[in-house]
């Protein structure tokens, strides 16, 4: 039977969730390719199986509600393939990263796309989105996006540790991706299909690990279009 992968699609059919990508370059890794089956913000309730957010995976009798617990899954199911999360060290490694790149990458990263993103919705998905995110954010998303320059200089510094990893290693799990590299892969995927702003220059070694991260799996991630 065929895993089927619920992801968060903008109107125009392009996927944009972060943890969706997480997901996604996970399947790939493990070899696995999906049924891709789109879902906007007011379809989620739809998909069933007590899901409220995506990705969700459906594999044979398994639903599996969260890009972590994929992960899990997907090593566990095809312990034979690439491995994920190959060792409880790169577990906890993985744990790490995925925490700060929430609180690190993720807030400066939306504070510079919030508009972009609604722009890019449905119709139907926008007021959920302008309601649920301008409460979030305390202020307009076109507030925010009016002081983007600020939010993309923390975001910049905030990349800092990072830098000092690819100056002697090609990914996070050293000379191949595991997890832990997709993890910040998603968070910047997001704003590549679906952010109107260049995050990065391009001799910026962050950059550099993203490149290398869009041309995994055959391209997957470029393939993908992009926002600019």
């Amino acid at each position: 039977m065929t895993c089927t992968l619920f992801e968060l699609r903008a109107a125009d059919g392009r996927a944009f969730s972060p943890f969706c990508w997480r997901a996604r370059m996970a399947l790939a890794h493990k070899g696995v390719e999906p049924a891709l089956r789109a879902v906007r913000f007011c379809d989620i309730a739809d998909i069933g199986h007590g899901a409220t957010t995506v990705p969700v995976l459906l594999d044979e009798d398994a639903v599996v509600r969260d890009s972590w617990d994929i992960a899990i899954h997907l090593d566990q199911r095809w312990p034979d393939r690439p491995p994920l999360l190959p060792t409880e060290g790169d577990r906890r490694m993985a744990q790490f990263v995925h925490q700060w790149t929430v609180t690190q990458l993720h807030l400066p990263i939306f504070k510079i796309i919030a508009a972009d993103i609604w722009d890019a919705l449905d119709a139907q998905d926008q007021p959920y989105f302008r309601a649920s995110r301008e409460k979030r954010l305390n202020a307009t998303l076109e507030s925010v996006r009016n002081v983007q320059a600020g939010n993309l200089a923390q975001l910049r510094a905030n990349l800092a540790p990072l830098r000092g990893v690819f100056s002697t290693q090609a990914f996070l799990g050293g000379a191949q991706p595991l997890y832990a590299d997709y993890i910040v892969f998603g968070a910047l995927q997001w704003a590549r299909v679906v952010g109107q702003v260049k995050l990065l220059d391009g001799d910026d070694a962050v950059s550099q690990w993203f490149e290398r991260c869009l041309d995994l799996h055959e391209g997957l991630g470029r393939r993908e279009p992009a926002g600019v």
